[in-house]
């Protein structure tokens, strides 16, 4: 496995200017994000209870989810109506062009401290990369398991999101091999590789300069199913994506 190439939250606004991504070490989120080990460690069981993903048009039965929508302003964070995920077929030509509608999070999970301070200064960043103003944000709970055999983080391939700011959060990875993260300039020959394997660890893509995606799990062991669990979180302007 690649190690990640880490940025230090120093460094983390240069970085995105000048590639359009950025990796985070667990400790530096802690710092970059005002957050407690704790408060991060009591988010994971919330990825436990994750309804199958009823929508992909590959028919794998591998990927599991959650969907809920925020905004961020000058009043703070709030949670919006509950919506369904939308993107043009230019960005996801599998599952675009689709009103996809998932569970909700639950109500503790979108109400945790931990979690609203990923959000809030995820808002932050954003605003720090294309100027303060009101931030659209989904948020989406995956969980990718090898009971089937291979699991596909990314069924889509690489791609764009359509938005402002894209975040990866890696909440755990259990008995697995696989999930290589990969991070081209969408008009540019440079590329990274690596694996993030600590929980809490953080990819940051400006997702307007960039495409990325994440290989095919496997299990690490025949008879064990492992999985591949993230929170992936979208910050747009202008408004929620829709058909």
């Amino acid at each position: 496995m690649f190690t990640p190439p880490f940025t230090s939250v120093a460094d983390l606004p240069s970085q995105l200017a000048e590639f359009g991504h950025a990796v985070l070490a667990p400790t530096a989120v802690e710092a970059q994000f005002g957050v407690s080990p704790a408060e991060l460690a009591a988010l994971a069981p919330f990825w436990s209870d994750l309804p199958p993903d009823t929508w992909l048009k590959d028919g794998g039965r591998y990927r599991f989810r959650r969907h809920s929508c925020f905004v961020h302003d000058a009043a703070g964070l709030r949670q919006a109506p509950h919506r369904a995920h939308w993107q043009p077929l230019d960005y996801n030509a599998l599952h675009g062009g689709i009103e996809r509608l998932f569970e909700p999070m639950a109500p503790a999970c979108a109400a945790a401290p931990g979690f609203i301070k990923l959000l809030a200064g995820l808002a932050e960043v954003a605003s720090r990369l294309r100027g303060a103003r009101p931030w659209f944000i989904e948020s989406h709970q995956f969980r990718i398991d090898t009971a089937q055999g291979i699991g596909r983080p990314t069924p889509e391939g690489a791609h764009r999101d359509g938005v402002d700011l894209v975040a990866v959060f890696l909440v755990a990875r259990a008995d697995i091999k696989g999930g290589e993260s990969r991070v081209f300039e969408a008009a540019g020959p440079r590329g990274q590789r690596f694996t993030m394997s600590e929980p809490w660890t953080l990819l940051l893509l400006d997702d307007a300069r960039v495409i990325h995606e994440t290989t095919p799990i496997q299990p690490l062991l025949a008879e064990t199913a492992g999985h591949r669990d993230t929170l992936v979180v979208t910050l747009r302007a202008d408004g929620f994506q829709g058909p």
